[in-house]
């Protein structure tokens, strides 16, 4: 497992891209989450769509999506809404419907706390987790992951545990990133924050994991 306690949120994407880059070098990039992205609000997705939109405008083979409470069922109406907020089309590689992304899986998928456990429950979206789609998981990222605390805290663990079950992946197999900005006050704070990685994913980390801002 790898942890950043602090930093700029940008910085995770580069193991995230290279994975990707390296599977469309390989020729084995097919659809299929390769990396959640689980954001405590939808304000704070969007803004990662609006730079992944930048990151992966040459990148027509890497896919990407945000699937919230927002996002439309039907491609017509998502494209019409798409098309009046941004005044553009989409990437050709941006998912922008709940019916394209249930039909071809993002390599990249955004989405908060509350909708990752609808889409656990709902028999319909089980595509992203189960099926020959499913197999290819490689990282689950939590930002802002200072707001899971107490209660909130717990549930996330149990819903990441549950997640990790469902897809099959083992302990020590997914890359668990956690980013927040307010994590700790310095080195010293270190083994603190891995601690409260250990709890949140129930993996691994140490204080040699931790990634600290530049100043």
């Amino acid at each position: 497992a790898t942890g950043t306690g602090s930093g700029k949120t940008e910085s995770f994407m580069i193991p995230v891209l290279n994975e990707l880059l390296n599977e469309k070098q390989n020729k084995s990039l097919c659809p299929g989450v390769r990396a959640l992205l689980l954001y405590p609000m939808n304000a704070l997705a969007n803004d990662q769509m609006k730079r992944l939109r930048k990151l992966l405008e040459n990148e027509p083979e890497i896919t990407f999506g945000i699937y919230t409470g927002e996002t439309e069922e039907q491609e017509d109406k998502a494209l019409e809404k798409f098309i009046r907020m941004h005044g553009e089309k989409p990437l050709s590689n941006e998912l922008i419907s709940r019916d394209k992304m249930k039909a071809n899986p993002p390599n990249i998928l955004l989405t908060n706390y509350a909708m990752l456990e609808y889409l656990m429950l709902r028999p319909d979206d089980s595509v992203f987790f189960e099926g020959e789609y499913s197999n290819n998981w490689k990282y689950i990222v939590i930002d802002e992951a200072h707001t899971y605390t107490g209660a909130k805290g717990i549930e996330m663990s149990m819903l990441l545990s549950r997640l990790k079950s469902t897809i099959g992946v083992p302990k020590g197999k997914l890359r668990c990133i956690l980013t927040s900005a307010s994590l700790g006050s310095g080195k010293s704070d270190f083994p603190k924050v891995a601690e409260f990685g250990n709890k949140l994913f129930q993996e691994d980390f140490s204080a040699d994991d931790i990634i600290e801002a530049v100043k």
